[in-house]
């Protein structure tokens, strides 16, 4: 289970909504296990069927989670056209077992938001639980 604020998950949608028809792309950050931060990160494939994670940004990222005594928790795209769930591609590109995979779709103008692990290429669907940003 993947736990994280409201105020993430509204980030989350906007920020594909914002990129599309390109995949948009970050990493999601947090403390006690509660996602709380989401760093919107720029496509440097510029692709709607791909992302690659700009070196220049994920630095930045990483320093700004140390610096705020926080945890890396998730890696996150979106699926403009395409379900909430991993591809092919996005299952051979998950090298870290221990970090969460959250896809978020806009097919058909409807949005939806998954969480899987991946490991060795098995993918296990997990749920999310949404806090109300004041509980966190």
């Amino acid at each position: 289970m993947i736990r994280m604020t409201e105020t993430v998950l509204a980030e989350l949608i906007e920020h594909a909504r914002r990129d599309a028809p390109l995949e948009a792309c970050g990493y999601l950050g947090g403390k006690d296990g509660i996602i709380t931060v989401c760093y919107p990160m720029k496509n440097i494939d510029s692709s709607g069927e791909h992302f690659s994670l700009d070196p220049e940004e994920q630095f930045s990222v990483f320093r700004d989670i140390r610096k705020n005594n926080k945890t890396l928790a998730a890696v996150y795209h979106s699926h403009p056209d395409s379900p909430a769930r991993p591809s092919v591609e996005d299952i051979r590109l998950a090298y870290d077992p221990d970090i969460h995979y959250v896809i978020v779709s806009l097919m058909g103008g409807v949005e939806s938001v998954n969480s899987f692990l991946i490991k060795d290429s098995v993918v296990k669907p997990e749920g999310i639980e949404v806090f109300d940003h004041t509980m966190a």
